[in-house]
């Protein structure tokens, strides 16, 4: 198993992450450092979303999907799309 070096964020993520309280933070935080010893947790996505993976954790009690890519040849992390089903998917589509 790869050990994570670098962790990116996207702008929207970024933003996303500015609104969340401290104990969404906490959860979301933990949600990564699990990513980060094991990259490939996440559900890899078909189509035309092929380059994401969907890691779902419990942010206070509810189902919160994380949008990542992992790349093994650079080591990297790079975190897309926070938030509900529906929300995360139409994000990452506009974008990528």
């Amino acid at each position: 198993m790869t050990k994570i070096t670098t962790v990116l964020q996207t702008p929207s993520f970024k933003k996303a992450v500015k609104k969340l309280h401290k104990n969404q933070k906490s959860d979301l935080d933990n949600a990564i450092r699990e990513l980060m010893k094991d990259p490939y947790l996440g559900e890899e996505k078909k189509g035309d979303l092929s380059f994401l993976r969907v890691h779902k954790f419990k942010m206070v009690k509810q189902l919160t999907l994380l949008g990542y890519s992992y790349e093994d040849d650079t080591v990297t992390l790079e975190l897309m799309a926070l938030g509900s089903h529906e929300k995360s998917y139409r994000d990452v589509k506009r974008f990528y």
